[in-house]
Parts: structure tokens; C-alpha cells; sequence
């Protein structure tokens, strides 16, 4: 059995930070670890008017947030997903733990 985590958020450097760890953790605990494995950055882009604009020419401020993701295959062991447990996870950064066989 194998236990997916996948990881996303807006600061690419936190989930690079949480999945440092993870790695850490089941590398030290001698269990395989496949990953961090990047996945496509998810952008949004909203353009909005800037205003005052008046009768001249439309000027457009343009927003964006990226969405950063990570993928974390790790061999399913009790005492490892413990301690992966006891991470101090970053308000900005989510986390999503999948059991496959």
C-alpha cells in the first residue's frame, strides 16, 4: 500500500519547505519515497479597470495568483505517517493524504 500526498498553494517555498520534511521523514524511517514531483502551475489572472480613466485611453491593472503544486508517493508505514502528522504545515499551504493500494 502506498499513501499519496499532494500538496498546493499559493508560496511555492512553503510547499517546498513541507515536502522537504516529508521526504526527510520517510528516507530517515528507511521507507520509499517518490517525489516531490512538481505539478502544472495553476494561474489566475483577473484584469480589472484602473480607474479614474475618463474619456482618454482604458489603462488595465493586471492581477494574478499562482497555485503551486507538489505530489508525495510514500510506501504506506504507521510510524512514519505519525511523525508526517506532527508537521507544522503553513496557513498558505493544503494538504490532501490518499490511501492506494
Amino acid at each position: 500500500m502506498k499513501v499519496r500526498i499532494r500538496l498546493w498553494g499559493t508560496d511555492h517555498q512553503n510547499i517546498d519547505y513541507v515536502s522537504r520534511q516529508i521526504v526527510e521523514i520517510a528516507k530517515k524511517a528507511g521507507v520509499e519515497v517518490k517525489g516531490p514531483i512538481p505539478l502544472p502551475t495553476k494561474r489566475l489572472v483577473v484584469s480589472t479597470l484602473r480607474l479614474p480613466h475618463g474619456e482618454g485611453t482604458k489603462v488595465y491593472e493586471k492581477w494574478e495568483m499562482r497555485i503551486h503544486k507538489r505530489l508525495i508517493d510514500v510506501a504506506a508505514d504507521e510510524r512514519v505517517m505519525r511523525q508526517i502528522m506532527r508537521i507544522r504545515v503553513p496557513q498558505n499551504v493544503y494538504i490532501e493524504v490518499e490511501i492506494i493500494r
